[in-house]
């Protein structure tokens, strides 16, 4: 009561700032406020995705310790002569165990291939363990093994090589080696220059002073280091005024500038050998008998040993031994071909099975009636014996259609290159082929 008389006792204007001041208590009074969270933690359980703290560590020292990766130790080794993974293991205290589940690995072959002064990298934890391998086993591919939960995979890794194109010219003295060397290639570029032209040249027995070459080919490197040879891009060969090409398409074979597989259907010869003891003749003096006997074949002297190639693709008609023929294979072909192998040190095939054009089927060798160690070869045509050396080998394949128009576009420019040298022997035998030779 005594409020309320105090109330009317002031002044109007302050009456009504008394009354406005109560509306507003009286309405934040009456505000909801946030709704409260009640949070309980439990203070025996780790936080999630975190190790419990050391016992007297500060926090931000320990947060550090949580973040920090795990460490390695590297080590390299190199294989010596007589080592496997297995002695490798041993050597630098890994648990064989592990080299086991590595062994089980889709893609481990190349671990059991290792070579002499090849160097293999180790990644262990600090307990010793391993963690992870890596093997470069070539110039262009590596193998790398890591662990997985209680297991191991295994990768190929592809190294990146620096590919750089040469050109190399020469002119045959007194041999194609000598000659290739001097041009500056290498043993595997020499060996590839004559596969290519080895269906159409005998290089054993049709080279002559003043035949030439030109090749257009690749090298890699690795750190400005030339470490090994690429392929042939395209190569030219002048043999006794006659001019062949070549050139590498997409599919990997060599073909003429007119899409003309340079591969046959047959190769001109099934070893790599170092001279013709005998030639094919009708009418030859037979070396033990001594009575005239046809040799209906060629033989080929190499070291006992050479392996012996399939000729062509077919099927093994027969293998075995005979006190004449020694070990000997023939392989029947499509169409009307056989060809015949005799002599052979070690037979690699059976009777009934497929084999592939270059193929190894056996290794030379002096069994038999022989006076030395040689290959016995024979291609026989319908029936017919015929000399493989002089025979029009059947082509393999012709490109056709979109293929061929393809591979013209590619070997334009490669064949530029060829033209791009001076070759003034170039028109001087294009011009010997166009008139016949004369």
């Amino acid at each position: 009561m005594i409020i309320w008389n105090a109330f009317n006792s002031l002044p109007t204007w302050h009456r009504k700032m008394v009354l406005i001041l109560s509306i507003m208590v009286m309405m934040l009074a009456a505000w909801p406020s946030e709704q409260a969270v009640a949070t309980r933690v439990n203070d025996d359980e780790p936080l999630a995705d975190a190790s419990p703290l050391d016992e007297g560590e500060a926090q931000p020292q320990a947060l550090a310790r949580r973040a920090a990766k795990p460490s390695y130790v590297t080590k390299q080794v190199k294989v010596r002569r007589g080592d496997n993974m297995g002695v490798i293991f041993q050597r630098i205290g890994l648990n064989t165990t592990d080299l086991h589940l590595i062994d089980q690995l889709d893609g481990s072959d190349p671990l059991r291939m290792l070579q002499p002064g090849q160097e293999l990298t180790f990644k262990l934890t600090e307990q010793g363990e391993l963690h992870s391998l890596y093997y470069p086993h070539s110039l262009e591919q590596a193998l790398k093994v890591s662990r997985k939960d209680d297991s191991f995979v295994a990768r190929p890794v592809r190294l990146e090589l620096d590919t750089r194109e040469q050109v190399a010219r020469g002119e045959i003295r007194s041999s194609f080696w000598g000659a290739a060397a001097e041009a500056g290639m290498t043993e595997d570029q020499i060996m590839d220059l004559a596969a290519i032209f080895g269906w159409d040249i005998d290089f054993a027995q049709d080279l002559q002073p003043g035949d030439s070459f030109r090749v257009v080919y690749q090298d890699k490197y690795q750190d400005d280091e030339r470490v090994a040879s690429g392929d042939i891009l395209a190569a030219e060969f002048i043999n006794q005024g006659a001019i062949y090409r070549a050139v590498l398409n997409e599919d990997g074979n060599y073909y003429t500038p007119e899409g003309k597989a340079m591969r046959k259907s047959f190769l001109r010869a099934p070893v790599n050998f170092k001279y013709i003891s005998s030639n094919f003749n009708p009418r030859r003096l037979h070396p033990v008998t001594g009575k005239v006997r046809p040799h209906n074949g060629i033989d080929y002297v190499a070291p006992v040993g050479t392996p012996i190639m399939a000729a062509g693709g077919g099927s093994v008609v027969a293998a075995g031994y005979n006190q004449f023929n020694g070990n000997y294979v023939f392989i029947k072909h499509a169409g009307n071909y056989v060809t015949k192998y005799l002599h052979l040190s070690k037979l690699s095939v059976n009777k009934g099975q497929r084999v592939k054009q270059g193929q190894t089927i056996g290794l030379l060798g002096g069994t038999g009636r022989v006076t030395g160690p040689h290959l016995h070869y024979e291609f026989v045509v319908g029936g017919v014996h015929k000399n493989p050396r002089t025979l029009d080998l059947p082509q393999a394949e012709t490109l056709s259609g979109r293929e061929l128009a393809n591979f013209k576009l590619l070997a334009m420019p490669q064949l530029a290159k060829l033209d791009q040298l001076d070759k003034p022997e170039l028109q001087l035998a294009q011009n010997k082929r166009t008139n016949g030779g004369n």
